[in-house]
């Protein structure tokens, strides 16, 4: 059986050289035009007709999602690996997180693996995922089933580190209303109740309770509505918070703290207050460490070798983390710029389309697809990946 493998596995790179132009250029395709939450239309039709182009069986608008589709490739519905694809871009930056190379990458790992399994080995699937950098198209298309059938769940992430896993916390976001009573602060200022005045004691006093949050936790809030005018007692004003939490569990508490601050706030400033989550709920990343060591291992082919991440340094958040609550699932980064850069900038959205995104888009494309092949081939490795995926969402954190 290993000998069958090999002999499967050695046939990638000869497909991965053949398709990479072509990925590139899809790649560029989408640089050059980048389409935001949920109005990707164009991506997700260049995408899923190319899989269409190749055999695929597409389904669009998975999920009641627009710009959602799964791929599927396979004589029989299990095991069944999924190749995530990420194609949205960033309001005024474009693919300043290189979700242009995302999707090339699981593309090209989805078509490259369908070419070179044998008949009966499994299914293949190219999950088109919309919304990562605000919607949370992975946690709706989770929530809808999408991943009850998949035996693993990989995609790659260009940033800053070569890490092998994603260091990715638990987020959301609420929105926190006061109200109290309009009044002329000059006539009759004793009539009225400041409810500008209850959000910025509230932003004061999340500033104190963050000093005593563990790490990876915080929180970062916004004044969304402060008032009409400086000669009226604002009697509504409205902050947008944003949690993260290295945990779900640690979220839980912190929005409970919020909560509690917000209502003792109310008390205090005699106003009304309320509550609201405004977004999906990203779960922090559980890493297949079984996969994600497979996908190092490949990798390291092409002379770029990946190490844990720093402790304690977290790289923000994605709706992946809900994924990978549900079946094995890898997110490794990998460098496209030096250290001390960052992502979401006009610097990173020029680095996703340079030479170096180019042979990093392809060497990920080879790891993705060899990983894709052994998890398929392999009973042994599926075993450890769901036993391991077990361990980790059995442990309430």
């Amino acid at each position: 059986m290993v000998d069958a493998v090999d002999e499967v596995l050695g046939r990638v790179g000869g497909e991965v050289a053949a398709r990479a132009e072509r990925l590139w250029r899809t790649a560029m395709t989408l640089h050059a035009d980048p389409e935001c939450a949920f109005a990707e239309h164009q991506a997700a039709e260049l995408l899923s007709a190319e899989l269409e182009g190749e055999g695929f069986t597409v389904e669009r608008g998975l999920a009641g999602l627009p710009t959602a589709f799964a791929a599927r490739s396979g004589t029989v519905p299990r095991p069944a690996v999924a190749l995530l694809l990420e194609y949205d871009a960033l309001p005024g930056l474009g693919h300043a997180c290189g979700h242009n190379l995302i999707a090339a990458a699981g593309l090209g790992a989805a078509l490259v693996a369908r070419a070179v399994l044998p008949e009966g080995a499994g299914t293949v699937q190219a999950v088109g995922t919309p919304a990562e950098e605000g919607g949370g198209g992975k946690v709706i298309e989770t929530d809808a089933g999408v991943f009850d059938d998949i035996d693993a769940a990989l995609m790659f992430h260009p940033g800053v580190h070569d890490w092998q896993w994603a260091p990715l916390t638990a987020q959301t976001q609420y929105r926190v209303g006061f109200h109290g009573r309009a009044a002329h602060p000059t006539g009759n200022p004793t009539e009225g109740i400041d409810a500008l005045a209850a959000l910025i004691q509230l932003f004061n006093t999340l500033a104190v309770v963050e000093r005593r949050l563990p790490q990876g936790s915080h929180v970062q809030g916004i004044v969304t509505d402060g008032g009409r005018a400086t000669n009226i007692v604002p009697e509504h004003a409205e902050g947008l918070f944003g949690l993260r939490a290295a945990t779900n569990g640690a979220l839980d508490d912190l929005a409970g703290e919020l909560l509690t601050c917000a209502h003792g706030v109310a008390r205090a400033t005699n106003t009304t207050v309320t509550v609201e989550r405004a977004t999906p709920r990203y779960e922090h990343f559980r890493d297949s460490r079984v996969l994600s060591g497979r996908f190092a291992h490949h990798l390291a082919r092409a002379g770029i070798e990946l190490t844990p991440p720093e402790p304690g340094v977290y790289l923000g958040s994605s709706d992946m983390g809900n994924v990978s609550g549900r079946v094995p699932a890898i997110h490794p980064f990998v460098a496209i710029t030096d250290p001390g850069s960052s992502d979401h900038t006009a610097e990173f959205a020029t680095a996703s389309a340079s030479d170096r995104a180019r042979r990093v888009m392809l060497a990920a494309t080879e790891a993705l697809a060899r990983t894709t092949v052994e998890a398929l081939l392999s009973p042994d490795l599926r075993d450890l990946a769901w036993r391991e995926h077990e361990r980790e969402v059995s442990v309430r954190v």
